[in-house]
């Protein structure tokens, strides 16, 4: 008796997190195209292939990594 409700508890369990699992990957195909640290990328023109929008993501992390590496200007205290 213990084990078939030991049983019944572990696929209650398998089940809700097959639920937020299943929620939590539906959710991702409707993400806003903003990237962390608040950079919005433009949305590929829908003829671009594949491999064209990765050569563009490629640019544009490259843009973006250079304008992190760019030294900030000093500010002075009064």
């Amino acid at each position: 008796m213990r084990m078939v409700v030991s049983v019944i508890g572990l696929l209650l369990v398998v089940a809700a997190i097959g639920l937020l699992a299943k929620k939590q990957l539906s959710s991702l195909g409707q993400v806003p195209s903003e990237a962390a640290g608040g950079t919005v990328l433009p949305a590929s023109p829908p003829g671009t292939t594949p491999a064209q929008r990765s050569q563009q993501m490629q640019q544009q992390m490259k843009q973006a990594i250079e304008q992190a590496q760019q030294p900030r200007p000093l500010r002075d205290d009064p």
